[in-house]
Order: C-alpha cells, then structure tokens, then sequence
C-alpha cells in the first residue's frame, strides 16, 4: 500500500510525514484552479531539497503544456508528476521524452462510470492513475474534501492494467473502509489531514498512515 500526503507546504511537514511513513509527498505548484495548497517554484524547490531518503517528492500541477510542466520539473527536482490538467495523449508522450525516468500520474475524476473509458487512451503513456472527486461549485479540482462513488472506483481498479491511486474525501476515519472496498495501489490525502492552522496535523497523519497499512494488510491475508 503506497500512501502520498499531498498538499504539502512547508519543510517541517514534509519530514513530518516522512517519519510517519508516508512513501510520498505532494507539492501543488502550477495554479490555474482554486485551492490553499499551491506554493511557489521556490518553496518546492526547499522542501524536495529537504526530503529524507526514501520518500518520493511529486509534483503536482494543473499545468497542461509538456514544455512548461518539464521546466517545472527539473526546476523542482520531483522524482514524479501528477497531472491534474486536461494534458492530452501526446502532450504526456512529449513530457515523457523530455523526462524518461519520471514517473507520471494522470488524473481523472470520478463522476459517472463512463470516466473507464476515457482512461483507456492514456493507459499506454502513464504509469499511473489518481482517481479524485471534481468541486465544481468551488472551482477546485483537486483537494476538495470530497468523496466520490467507491463502486465505480472499485470497478475501475478491476478494469485498468495500470496502479490506481484512491483520492478524494479520504480521511483517517474512512481510509480503511475505502482500502477494503477499492483495494487500490495507493491512497492520496489531503484536506483530510489538515488541522486548524491550515498545514498537515501529525496526529491525523500517524493515524491515517496506521489506519491505511494495517487495513492493507488484513486485505492482504483475507485474499
């Protein structure tokens, strides 16, 4: 079970998380949708440069142009990619020429069963796939607190040859049941995690990486 906390905004956070046993961290740079998580290049550039070994720093954008996402990139020193943008088929084969050892991860959202099939082009350029909840309302994309119908993210993992990533409304109190229905590759969190001040609360990290690994491996013995 691979576990990304995203949303990530500052150094102690990142080697917070670390600690805790999260295998990855997510940097929201690249904005062109609401939400209280995006940093500068800067900012992202300190925190990768910060990152304990062993834990992979992704970039995360909405960013759609391969030339400007690769920039961005190597700027930052992400070891992955999370698109969060309407990026075409070759828009990613481009990227992936500019980047061949980066991993890239393509988002969709989940609003109706049908999104399987606007996944099948990219199965053959990405590496792997997020599944998220759309704010419409609030203009947000990603980060939105919200959680979608498990039973077409389930089915999904079931259809698509490529790992999928559980996002979406995940919190320390659900992630258990969602890893026990989707039985996805991972699981992505964000708002969920956050305390008052607006940045990542250790509490909640420690208990939904708890939550999310010993839910993974009693799946694991039941299969």
């Amino acid at each position: 079970m691979r576990i990304k906390i995203c949303g990530i905004k500052r150094v102690e956070d990142a080697v917070m998380a670390a600690y805790c046993g999260a295998d990855s961290i997510g940097l929201v740079v690249g904005q062109k949708h609401n939400s209280d998580d995006f940093i500068d290049k800067s900012l992202a550039q300190k925190i990768v440069k910060e990152c304990p070994p062993y834990i992979s720093p992704v970039l995360v954008t909405e960013l759609d142009d391969a030339e400007e996402i690769s920039n961005l990139a190597r700027e930052t020193g992400v070891t992955s990619i999370q698109l969060h943008s309407d990026c075409t088929v070759d828009s990613i084969i481009s990227l992936r020429k500019n980047l061949p050892h980066i991993k890239i991860i393509k988002n969709f959202h989940v609003n109706g069963s049908e999104v399987v099939h606007a996944m099948k082009p990219f199965e053959s350029v990405v590496d792997a796939f997020i599944l998220d909840t759309l704010d419409l309302a609030n203009d947000k994309v990603g980060g939105t607190g919200l959680v979608h119908d498990w039973n077409i993210s389930r089915n999904i993992v079931k259809e698509v040859p490529r790992p999928v990533i559980l996002a979406g409304g995940l919190t320390p109190e659900n992630v258990g049941e969602a890893i026990r229905f989707v039985k996805p590759y991972g699981v992505d969190v964000s708002s969920g995690l956050k305390g008052s001040d607006g940045f990542k609360d250790e509490m909640k990290v420690i208990n939904f990486i708890y939550r999310a690994k010993h839910e993974f491996f009693k799946v694991r013995n039941l299969s």
